[in-house]
């Protein structure tokens, strides 16, 4: 076949095979053998072979979405500090305080997350890359809710404006992780989120 000059016609160019495009099915299997080859054996020991293994990949899909485990854990981590707290808003600032703890302490006391959260933090004290990067995923998770928080309590007059941020999220995301990721209080006492909630009002408002 000609075109209509009489050259001969260039031939398409076909997609090669196996393009980028990464199936989420895949993507999620991956990040849920994560969790459980992180509780299994620990982060030291945990390999790229043993999550390929536990999700029913090849190693090459889990290196085409992450170069290496370190990228891999702290991009989970940032997610689930990002994605995993919600924005309370139940008119005051005592309630969206509990209901942030309430939420809190639920995920904290998964079994999988009582085990992960400890062996990072763990790693973090031996590796300053680990401690950097966990740092800032959970910080920037922690703190866009914090702020939301205080904010909404600026707007209806419940706080003065322009408290210190940096104090205000100590306030607010300290106590709970003390209990619960550093000491590791197996169980909360009965009533503590909300007299937890109501301090931190309290403290909040005396700023």
């Amino acid at each position: 076949m000609t075109n209509a000059d009489g050259s001969q016609p260039r031939p398409r160019r076909r997609a090669p095979a196996g393009a980028a495009v990464l199936r989420e099915d895949v993507t999620e299997a991956i990040r849920a053998a994560v969790f459980e080859e992180l509780a299994a054996v620990g982060y030291a020991r945990m390999s790229i072979e043993g999550i390929a293994r536990r999700a029913g990949v090849g190693k090459t899909a889990v290196y085409r979405r992450w170069r290496s485990k370190l990228h891999l854990v702290l991009d989970i981590v940032s997610a689930i500090a990002v994605q995993g707290l919600p924005a309370p808003d139940t008119g005051s600032l005592e309630g969206d305080l509990r209901l942030l703890y309430e939420v809190t302490a639920r995920a904290l006391r998964h079994p999988v997350a009582s085990q992960i959260i400890p062996d990072l933090q763990a790693e973090a004290a031996r590796n300053p890359e680990i401690a950097e990067l966990m740092q800032k995923a959970l910080r920037e998770g922690q703190e866009g809710v914090a702020l939301k928080i205080v904010a909404a309590a600026e707007r209806r007059g419940e706080i003065r404006t322009g408290v210190d941020d940096e104090l205000a999220l100590d306030l607010i995301s300290g106590p709970l992780y003390w209990r619960s990721v550093v000491i590791r209080s197996p169980k909360l006492p009965k009533g503590y989120l909300a007299a937890l909630a109501r301090a931190t009002t309290g403290a909040l408002t005396a700023l």
